[in-house]
Protein backbone atom coordinates (compact mmCIF):
# COMPACT_ATOMS: atom_id res chain seq x y z
CA UNK A 1 0.00 0.00 0.00
CA UNK A 2 1.41 3.63 -0.86
CA UNK A 3 1.57 5.82 1.92
CA UNK A 4 -1.15 8.29 2.72
CA UNK A 5 -0.06 12.41 2.42
CA UNK A 6 0.62 12.70 5.88
CA UNK A 7 3.38 9.80 5.25
CA UNK A 8 4.78 11.30 2.23
CA UNK A 9 4.92 14.98 4.01
CA UNK A 10 6.93 12.91 7.21
CA UNK A 11 9.73 11.14 5.12
CA UNK A 12 9.80 14.54 3.21
CA UNK A 13 10.84 16.28 6.75
CA UNK A 14 12.89 13.00 7.15
CA UNK A 15 14.92 14.32 3.72
CA UNK A 16 15.11 17.67 4.77
CA UNK A 17 16.50 16.94 8.60
CA UNK A 18 19.48 14.68 6.95
CA UNK A 19 21.38 15.31 3.30
CA UNK A 20 20.14 13.75 0.54
CA UNK A 21 22.33 10.53 -1.14
CA UNK A 22 22.72 10.21 -4.72
CA UNK A 23 19.59 7.35 -4.40
CA UNK A 24 17.38 9.96 -3.14
CA UNK A 25 16.58 12.45 -6.06
CA UNK A 26 14.27 10.15 -8.39
CA UNK A 27 12.22 9.00 -4.82
CA UNK A 28 11.84 12.63 -3.36
CA UNK A 29 10.65 13.18 -6.93
CA UNK A 30 7.90 11.13 -6.92
CA UNK A 31 6.76 11.70 -3.24
CA UNK A 32 6.47 15.50 -4.27
CA UNK A 33 4.45 14.52 -7.09
CA UNK A 34 2.15 11.78 -5.47
CA UNK A 35 0.99 14.91 -3.16
CA UNK A 36 -1.33 15.83 -6.39
CA UNK A 37 -1.58 12.58 -7.60
CA UNK A 38 -3.14 11.37 -4.32
CA UNK A 39 -3.87 7.32 -4.59
CA UNK A 40 -1.98 6.93 -7.47
CA UNK A 41 0.29 3.75 -7.02
CA UNK A 42 4.15 4.94 -6.90
CA UNK A 43 5.43 1.21 -7.50
CA UNK A 44 4.79 1.28 -11.26
CA UNK A 45 6.43 4.53 -11.50
CA UNK A 46 9.83 3.12 -9.60
CA UNK A 47 9.84 0.47 -11.92
CA UNK A 48 9.71 2.47 -14.97
CA UNK A 49 12.88 4.49 -13.44
CA UNK A 50 14.53 1.04 -13.10
CA UNK A 51 13.68 0.04 -16.51
CA UNK A 52 14.89 2.93 -18.38
CA UNK A 53 18.32 2.03 -15.83
CA UNK A 54 18.21 -1.48 -17.62
CA UNK A 55 17.85 0.06 -21.43
CA UNK A 56 20.56 2.49 -21.00
CA UNK A 57 22.61 -0.59 -19.79
CA UNK A 58 21.82 -2.46 -22.55
CA UNK A 59 23.20 0.55 -24.92
CA UNK A 60 25.30 -0.01 -27.62
CA UNK A 61 26.49 3.47 -27.89
CA UNK A 62 30.19 3.89 -27.76
CA UNK A 63 30.13 6.94 -25.05
CA UNK A 64 27.83 6.59 -21.88
CA UNK A 65 25.90 9.87 -23.05
CA UNK A 66 24.61 8.45 -26.18
CA UNK A 67 23.62 5.47 -24.27
CA UNK A 68 21.87 7.90 -21.92
CA UNK A 69 20.25 9.65 -24.99
CA UNK A 70 19.01 6.48 -26.69
CA UNK A 71 17.08 5.04 -23.98
CA UNK A 72 15.37 8.41 -22.76
CA UNK A 73 14.79 10.11 -25.69
CA UNK A 74 14.77 7.28 -28.14
CA UNK A 75 13.57 3.63 -26.75
CA UNK A 76 11.03 5.93 -24.38
CA UNK A 77 10.82 8.97 -26.27
CA UNK A 78 11.09 12.07 -23.65
CA UNK A 79 11.38 14.75 -25.04
CA UNK A 80 10.82 18.55 -24.28
CA UNK A 81 7.12 19.97 -23.84
CA UNK A 82 7.57 23.10 -26.64
CA UNK A 83 3.92 23.11 -27.11
CA UNK A 84 2.30 23.51 -23.55
CA UNK A 85 5.65 24.41 -21.69
CA UNK A 86 3.78 26.18 -18.83
CA UNK A 87 1.62 23.30 -17.93
CA UNK A 88 1.46 22.22 -14.51
CA UNK A 89 1.82 18.78 -15.28
CA UNK A 90 5.44 19.07 -17.09
CA UNK A 91 6.85 19.66 -13.68
CA UNK A 92 5.00 16.85 -11.88
CA UNK A 93 7.34 13.49 -12.22
CA UNK A 94 4.19 11.08 -12.05
CA UNK A 95 2.74 13.15 -15.17
CA UNK A 96 5.89 13.29 -16.79
CA UNK A 97 6.56 9.40 -17.03
CA UNK A 98 2.51 9.50 -18.20
CA UNK A 99 3.09 11.89 -20.67
CA UNK A 100 6.57 11.50 -21.56
CA UNK A 101 7.38 14.89 -21.77
CA UNK A 102 8.31 17.70 -19.33
CA UNK A 103 10.35 20.78 -17.70
CA UNK A 104 14.26 20.81 -18.47
CA UNK A 105 14.37 20.31 -14.59
CA UNK A 106 12.29 17.41 -14.58
CA UNK A 107 13.20 15.55 -17.91
CA UNK A 108 16.90 16.15 -16.24
CA UNK A 109 15.70 14.19 -13.39
CA UNK A 110 15.29 11.30 -15.13
CA UNK A 111 18.49 11.74 -16.18
CA UNK A 112 20.15 12.35 -13.23
CA UNK A 113 18.50 9.40 -11.66
CA UNK A 114 19.23 7.27 -14.64
CA UNK A 115 23.17 8.86 -15.25
CA UNK A 116 24.13 7.84 -11.56
CA UNK A 117 22.54 4.14 -11.33
CA UNK A 118 25.03 3.31 -14.68
CA UNK A 119 27.92 4.08 -12.13
CA UNK A 120 28.44 7.68 -13.86
CA UNK A 121 28.80 10.61 -12.13
CA UNK A 122 25.97 13.06 -12.64
CA UNK A 123 24.87 16.42 -11.35
CA UNK A 124 22.49 19.64 -12.28
CA UNK A 125 24.50 22.83 -13.32
CA UNK A 126 24.04 26.39 -12.06
CA UNK A 127 23.10 27.58 -15.53
CA UNK A 128 20.56 30.10 -16.19
CA UNK A 129 16.95 29.99 -17.42
CA UNK A 130 17.49 26.36 -18.79
CA UNK A 131 18.29 23.68 -16.50
CA UNK A 132 21.31 21.43 -17.50
CA UNK A 133 23.34 18.46 -16.39
CA UNK A 134 27.18 17.29 -16.44
CA UNK A 135 27.97 13.92 -16.89
CA UNK A 136 31.64 12.32 -15.89
CA UNK A 137 33.15 9.11 -16.30
CA UNK A 138 36.20 7.27 -16.61
CA UNK A 139 37.71 9.36 -19.52
CA UNK A 140 35.18 11.38 -20.36
CA UNK A 141 32.38 14.25 -19.51
CA UNK A 142 30.12 15.86 -21.31
CA UNK A 143 27.25 18.58 -20.69
CA UNK A 144 23.68 17.49 -21.61
CA UNK A 145 20.98 19.40 -22.42
CA UNK A 146 17.51 17.16 -21.31
CA UNK A 147 14.81 19.04 -22.65
CA UNK A 148 16.25 18.95 -26.35
CA UNK A 149 17.10 15.35 -27.13
CA UNK A 150 19.57 14.92 -24.07
CA UNK A 151 22.28 16.20 -26.75
CA UNK A 152 25.61 17.18 -25.50
CA UNK A 153 26.42 20.89 -25.73
CA UNK A 154 29.98 22.12 -26.65
CA UNK A 155 31.26 25.56 -25.75
CA UNK A 156 29.77 27.11 -29.10
CA UNK A 157 26.33 25.51 -28.05
CA UNK A 158 26.65 26.84 -24.29
CA UNK A 159 27.47 30.28 -25.57
CA UNK A 160 24.75 30.41 -27.93
CA UNK A 161 21.91 29.41 -25.47
CA UNK A 162 23.34 31.78 -23.32
CA UNK A 163 22.85 34.55 -25.85
CA UNK A 164 19.32 33.16 -26.33
CA UNK A 165 18.31 34.12 -22.82
CA UNK A 166 20.68 36.88 -21.78
CA UNK A 167 21.59 38.18 -25.49
CA UNK A 168 24.51 38.61 -27.77
CA UNK A 169 26.96 40.17 -25.62
CA UNK A 170 26.46 37.71 -22.87
CA UNK A 171 30.12 35.85 -21.88
CA UNK A 172 30.45 32.25 -20.76
CA UNK A 173 31.92 32.56 -16.88
CA UNK A 174 33.08 29.54 -14.63
CA UNK A 175 29.59 29.95 -12.89
CA UNK A 176 27.40 28.75 -15.55
CA UNK A 177 29.51 25.30 -14.86
CA UNK A 178 28.71 25.07 -11.10
CA UNK A 179 27.21 22.81 -9.20
CA UNK A 180 23.97 22.38 -8.05
CA UNK A 181 22.99 20.17 -4.83
CA UNK A 182 19.89 18.17 -5.35
CA UNK A 183 18.14 19.72 -3.40
CA UNK A 184 18.40 22.91 -5.44
CA UNK A 185 16.92 20.60 -7.91
CA UNK A 186 14.12 19.66 -6.32
CA UNK A 187 13.29 22.75 -5.17
CA UNK A 188 13.48 24.30 -8.64
CA UNK A 189 11.28 21.44 -9.83
CA UNK A 190 8.74 22.31 -6.46
CA UNK A 191 8.95 26.10 -7.82
CA UNK A 192 7.93 25.99 -11.50
CA UNK A 193 4.57 24.26 -10.15
CA UNK A 194 4.55 27.55 -7.14
CA UNK A 195 4.55 30.30 -9.91
CA UNK A 196 2.00 28.62 -11.95
CA UNK A 197 -0.41 28.21 -9.43
CA UNK A 198 0.85 32.22 -8.26
CA UNK A 199 0.23 32.93 -12.19
CA UNK A 200 -3.53 31.25 -12.13
CA UNK A 201 -4.47 32.97 -8.61
CA UNK A 202 -4.58 29.36 -6.75
CA UNK A 203 -3.02 31.25 -3.64
CA UNK A 204 -4.15 28.07 -1.18
CA UNK A 205 -2.15 25.08 -3.56
CA UNK A 206 0.54 27.59 -3.97
CA UNK A 207 0.80 28.13 -0.09
CA UNK A 208 0.76 24.38 0.54
CA UNK A 209 3.88 23.87 -2.23
CA UNK A 210 5.72 26.52 -0.22
CA UNK A 211 4.80 24.48 2.92
CA UNK A 212 6.43 21.15 1.47
CA UNK A 213 9.30 22.61 -0.21
CA UNK A 214 10.12 24.03 3.72
CA UNK A 215 9.85 20.34 4.68
CA UNK A 216 12.51 19.35 2.28
CA UNK A 217 14.46 22.93 3.17
CA UNK A 218 13.79 23.94 6.97
CA UNK A 219 17.17 25.59 6.90
CA UNK A 220 16.20 28.10 3.64
CA UNK A 221 14.48 31.25 4.98
CA UNK A 222 13.19 32.39 1.67
CA UNK A 223 10.78 29.99 2.34
CA UNK A 224 9.47 31.03 5.06
CA UNK A 225 9.38 34.54 3.77
CA UNK A 226 7.21 33.09 0.51
CA UNK A 227 4.99 31.30 3.10
CA UNK A 228 4.47 34.63 5.03
CA UNK A 229 4.06 36.85 2.05
CA UNK A 230 1.17 34.34 0.24
CA UNK A 231 -0.53 34.07 3.51
CA UNK A 232 -0.73 38.09 3.36
CA UNK A 233 -2.04 37.92 0.06
CA UNK A 234 -4.05 35.29 1.42
CA UNK A 235 -5.64 37.77 3.62
CA UNK A 236 -4.45 35.63 6.61
CA UNK A 237 -2.96 38.76 8.30
CA UNK A 238 -2.36 37.03 11.92
CA UNK A 239 -0.58 33.53 10.35
CA UNK A 240 1.74 35.81 7.70
CA UNK A 241 2.60 38.42 10.69
CA UNK A 242 3.43 35.51 12.47
CA UNK A 243 5.89 33.95 9.79
CA UNK A 244 7.28 36.85 8.49
CA UNK A 245 8.37 37.88 12.33
CA UNK A 246 9.92 34.23 12.48
CA UNK A 247 11.73 34.96 9.18
CA UNK A 248 13.13 37.88 10.68
CA UNK A 249 14.92 36.68 13.26
CA UNK A 250 16.63 33.96 10.98
CA UNK A 251 20.64 33.91 10.29
CA UNK A 252 22.13 34.84 6.62
CA UNK A 253 18.71 37.28 5.82
CA UNK A 254 20.38 39.41 3.10
CA UNK A 255 19.79 43.33 4.11
CA UNK A 256 17.40 44.56 1.44
CA UNK A 257 14.85 41.38 1.84
CA UNK A 258 15.01 42.64 5.93
CA UNK A 259 13.96 45.87 4.72
CA UNK A 260 11.09 44.45 2.72
CA UNK A 261 9.55 42.85 4.92
CA UNK A 262 9.69 45.12 7.90
CA UNK A 263 7.58 47.31 5.86
CA UNK A 264 5.15 44.51 4.82
CA UNK A 265 5.22 44.11 8.09
CA UNK A 266 4.35 47.42 9.51
CA UNK A 267 1.28 47.66 6.91
CA UNK A 268 -0.24 44.13 7.99
CA UNK A 269 0.31 45.06 11.95
CA UNK A 270 -1.44 48.74 11.06
CA UNK A 271 -4.16 46.55 9.66
CA UNK A 272 -4.64 44.55 12.91
CA UNK A 273 -5.63 47.64 14.83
Amino acid sequence: MDPDLDSIRATLAGFGQSDLTDGDLGEAALLLASLDCPGVPLAPYRDHLASIVTTAMKSTAETPDAALRQAIAGEFAYEGDQKTYDDPQNANLIRVIDRRKGLPVALGILNIVTARALGLEACGLNFPNHFLIRLQWDGGRAIVDPFNGGVSLDARALRDLLAQFQGPSAELTQAHYSDVSDLDILLRLQNNIKLRLIRDGKLEPALQVVRDMRLLAPGIPGLLREEGLLLARKGERRAAIDCLRDFLTRDGIREPERVDVTRVLQVLESQLN
